[in-house]
């Protein structure tokens, strides 16, 4: 599952506000950090009741209707929506990167006709108000979307639901899908069905707060009108505990309160279906910066989940002995800078190929993992993490990837493509033009490699990573600017540019830097380097790359997503950045907390709960 398909995540999220994976119990009293999963084995028997009080760093939600628009790229809002919504297919159990039958809403997914037909059991599940979940809920999710999927920010292009011929209900828990054509079931499963929730057609099919409920979904018209109302609601953040809409759930939490900024808390579900929470409550505190969180955490009284920022990793020892644990959390992901190609001042710059690769030979990932994230961080090789996607990572990304730092190369590259390269200076343009030791298509003579680059602000490891990359850039002449700014503020700003946008309003920046994207099961990179990808934001577009895109998902060929890999991992349509680890600390009386579901936003907590 894409967790937020396409949609931003901070690195400075708490590590509970983000994807996250391969949590384990340290407890040491050393301050050591564990990476296995024995608190799977040393689980306690827990009490009924209580509230859990979890960090959140650097941004919060503001939109609540689980079909978010597309202009929309606040990934905080599935850590919102998902303990209330969850997807048909529920990823991550435990700390395994599988498919969690128990919490999914189906029971069975059945394939036939070659994989162009798929079969759809949902459980005999209630909504909170004890209306049953049927084949209706799912048909008025198909309906809202095949008449507004352009607008919906999950979307993946050409797949559900224009990708679906005929939807038919034989029953009120069967759903029958006949699709276009044949589609790998793991990848299906896994990217496309994981970002579609049920949602409760007798409660949200109406077109205004005060209208009646009926069908309005089944026409094209009416379609439009509900998505228009139910979007509407959805971006009004002083009413999200309150209306009436957003009471009616099918998770295991329902929303109680929700303040201006950013903090929220859940009162469990007493009508969901599945297994029951043990607490009674989860709060979601905000923090705009590292430092009042580990102020929160000393003081031992406020806090019992929260990420430890690692310029504070010597507090690890100090932690454990006031009762905490802590845990590093690999996360299923990948760190990336985004270069806009189609930046009315740089685009031309980026999209010769050669000077990606120069400024990604500059960028010494190595010694950021090393001396940055003090070695917790995946070192960002290409477009699979090493770290929590092993299983996936090629052995070019497992033996460093297709451009190790290597200053050399990078100087190298640049002379040889026209440049007259100024070590800590300004490296300018000397040979304009197209030919194959010129500069390039849209270069002009004289014109320097200088970039803008934008990231969130309110973690001091990303201000320090990312000084040294202007650093390591200046040794080839590149200048590299760096722009801080809030998390909310900087996906404002960052439209989605191609060559038919350009030049359009949020496409004014150059090169962007957002934490990182949260990847799936299948980490193929659907709806990432694609051609009109709703997490391009950039504009790269490359018909060998959509080529093997598409046979990873209507194969299951191990070699077609190699080749992939290691295609994009050379391609670079994102400068490659190392991934850091998140390092969780909680309340050791708090079982159930890890292993982390690295795939459900950290909102597993119908886990948690705190030892007799």
């Amino acid at each position: 599952m894409r967790v937020g398909q396409g949609l931003r995540v901070a690195a400075a999220a708490a590590a509970l506000a983000v994807a996250v994976a391969g949590c384990s119990s340290g407890g040491s009293g050393s301050g050591a950090i564990g990476n296995g999963e024995s608190a799977a084995a040393k689980k306690l028997p827990v009490k009924q009741g209580g509230t859990a009080t979890v960090a959140e760093v650097g941004a919060q939600p503001d939109f609540i209707f689980p079909l978010a628009p597309a202009t929309n790229q606040n990934g905080y809002n599935v850590n919102l929506t998902q303990p209330l919504w969850p997807y048909l297919v529920y990823a991550g159990d435990g700390g395994q990167s599988v498919v969690n039958k128990d919490r999914s809403l189906f029971s069975n997914l059945a394939w036939s006709n070659g994989d162009k037909r798929l079969t759809i059991t949902l459980k005999s599940w209630n909504w909170s108000d004890g209306t049953p979940i049927t084949s209706r809920d799912f048909t008025f999710v198909y309906n809202l979307l095949k008449t507004n999927a352009s607008n919906w920010n999950a979307h993946l292009v050409g797949l559900f639901p224009e990708d679906v011929a005929q939807v038919s209900t034989p029953d009120t828990h069967t759903v029958v899908l006949d699709l276009t054509q044949a589609y790998n079931p793991d990848f299906y499963t896994d990217d496309v069905l994981s970002t579609i929730p049920l949602l409760p057609q007798h409660a949200w099919d109406k077109t205004s707060a005060t209208g009646a409920v009926g069908d309005y979904d089944t026409t094209a018209s009416g379609s439009k009108a509900v998505y228009a109302f139910l979007q509407q609601e959805g971006a009004k953040t002083t009413e999200f505990a309150t209306n009436p809409l957003w009471q009616v759930v099918d998770g295991p939490w329902k929303l109680s309160e929700f303040r201006s900024n950013g903090y929220y808390s859940y009162l469990r579900n007493a009508a969901y279906s599945g297994t029951k929470p043990a607490l009674d409550k989860v709060i979601q505190s905000p923090f705009t910066t590292d430092t009042p969180e580990i102020n929160a955490l000393r003081s031992g009284s406020s806090l019992d989940v929260a990420s430890l920022p690692l310029n504070d990793i010597k507090q690890a020892q100090a932690l454990e002995s006031s009762g905490y644990s802590i845990a590093s959390v690999p996360i299923p992901g990948v760190a990336e800078i985004q270069p806009n190609l189609y930046n009315a001042q740089v685009g031309a710059l980026l999209r010769q190929l050669y000077v990606r690769q120069a400024m990604e030979y500059l960028i010494d990932r190595n010694q950021i993992v090393a001396k940055v994230y003090n070695g917790y961080a995946d070192p960002g090789n290409g477009p699979v993490p090493v770290k929590a996607s092993a299983a996936w990572a090629s052995p070019l990304e497992k033996s460093g990837g297709p451009y190790p730092y290597d200053p050399g190369k990078a100087t190298a590259l640049l002379q040889a493509h026209g440049w007259k390269v100024v070590p800590n200076g300004a490296t300018t343009c000397a040979n304009p033009g197209t030919g194959p030791t010129q500069c390039g298509d849209g270069i002009t003579a004289g014109q320097a490699l200088t970039f803008t680059l934008a990231y969130s602000s309110g973690r001091t490891t990303t201000d320090v990573q990312n000084a040294a990359i202007k650093s390591s850039e200046a040794q080839a002449g590149i200048t590299v600017n760096l722009k801080s700014e809030p998390f909310n503020t900087l996906i404002s700003e960052v439209g989605t540019c191609t060559a038919s946008s350009h030049p359009a309003s949020g496409c004014g920046w150059q090169l962007a830097e957002f934490g990182y994207e949260p990847y799936s099961l299948y980490p193929n990179g659907t709806g990432y380097f694609d051609t009109g990808g709703n997490g391009n934001s950039g504009g790269y577009s490359d018909p060998k790359m959509d080529q093997l895109i598409k046979a990873t998902e209507y194969g299951s060929s191990a070699q077609a997503f190699t080749e992939y890999e290691d295609y994009a991992a050379q391609q670079l349509p994102w400068l490659w950045l190392p991934l850091r680890e998140g390092i969780l600390v909680y309340r050791t009386k708090l079982q159930g907390v890890v292993p982390l579901n690295p795939f459900s936003a950290g909102n597993d907590f119908e886990d948690w709960g705190y030892t007799s």
